[in-house]
Parts: C-alpha cells; structure tokens; sequence
C-alpha cells in the first residue's frame, strides 16, 4: 500500500508513567498517565486517559447458502439504553474468548448456545478494534455457513442472563434491515456489508 513517508510507530513509541485499576466488576477500567511520540518528532505532553478493559471478542455471521438465508440475534443491552429505538439490538452470534480457546473455538460454540445450530464451515472477514479511542476490546468477525433448518427461538445460557431471540431472515430482508437503520453495531454492519459483497462467491464455495 502506497503512503506518504512519515514514522512508522510501535508500543515502543509509547511511555506509560503510570497504571492503575480504577474500577472491576463485570468490566474493567483503568487509568494510565503516559506520553507518545509525536508525528512530526519530539514527544506529546503528560495525557491521563481511562481504558475500558474487555478482553477478546468473536462475532460470527450465521449464513444458509442453500436458502439463502441470514441468522440474526435480538436481546437486551445496557449500551443503548438511551437510544431512540431502544435497548434490544439486532445482532450476530458473539462471545468473549476463554482461555485455551482459539477464536474459531468460540465461533462454534457461541453458535450452539446463542442460536442452536451447527457450524458447517467458517470463513474469516476481519478483526477490528469497534472502539479504539477508549477500549481494548478487538473483534475476530467470521462467517459461518450453516443449515438454518428448523433454527430460530429462544436460546442463550441462563446463568449468564441471556435472553436471546433467534430469527431467521432471507438474505434480501437482512440487506433491508441494514439499509433502514435496524442493525446500527458495528460487528453486524461490517458483516452484512462483506456478505452483500461475497454472498454469490460463498454459495458456489459451500454449495
């Protein structure tokens, strides 16, 4: 990729005076006093900021190449409890990475617990940081080719709190959610979009 000559910076670039823990419950966040290079040389001034803690995260787009079909999550979240259309959000299947366990671990079995169904096949899309200004959390985003057969309901682990409304939604009508504004997080954003671009390449791949 051409660019424009400039540095080429790293953590190294980075020196933090100071860490401290502020606040941990079912999330984190910290407080660091540190300073950075700075693009045309020299280093920034002391900067205080506080971190949102999350650790890794996967989200995976649910798709039946055979029908055509797109697999969707609605459930609660405390994030958009002041948005205008309230707080239960249209989503992808999504879990945090445990220890031991690789990203595509995650992705088959978030599957199996938020939508009961089976991943056939995964397709890597991206990984992101949704959030990078306050947040460490990044996202490995897949797609998942399944068999939405008989898929849809009520799922989720109930010692976690989760409610989880499965549906299940023909390719075209997932696009049109996404035009009108339903899906505003990033995770199912991003996803529908690379599917709208890939969905042809994905049916002759699985098919």
């Amino acid at each position: 990729m051409d660019h424009q000559d400039g540095p080429c910076f790293s953590v190294e670039d980075v020196e933090i005076l100071e860490k401290i823990s502020v606040y941990e419950g079912f999330f984190k966040m910290q407080r660091l006093k540190l300073r950075h290079k700075l693009i045309n040389g020299g280093w920034s001034k002391e900067l205080t900021r506080e971190c949102f803690i999350r650790p890794e995260a996967v989200a995976v787009l649910l798709y039946d190449p055979y029908k055509d079909n797109v697999v969707l999550l609605e459930q609660f979240r405390i994030g958009t409890l002041d948005a205008h259309e309230g707080p239960w959000q249209m989503e992808l299947v999504a879990g945090i990475v445990e220890e031991g366990e690789s990203t595509q671990d995650v992705a088959h079995r978030e599957a199996e617990e938020e939508a009961g169904t089976e991943i056939l096949d995964l397709e890597y899309i991206y990984e992101f940081y949704p959030s990078a200004g306050g947040s460490s959390e990044k996202i490995t985003l897949y797609c998942g080719g399944i068999d939405s057969t008989g898929v849809g309901g009520v799922h989720g682990v109930e010692e976690e709190g989760e409610d989880i409304w499965v549906q299940v939604f023909s390719r075209k009508e997932a696009m049109h959610a996404l035009s009108e504004n339903y899906i505003s997080n990033a995770a199912g954003i991003i996803a529908l979009q690379w599917l709208d671009a890939n969905w042809k390449r994905l049916q002759q791949k699985w098919q």
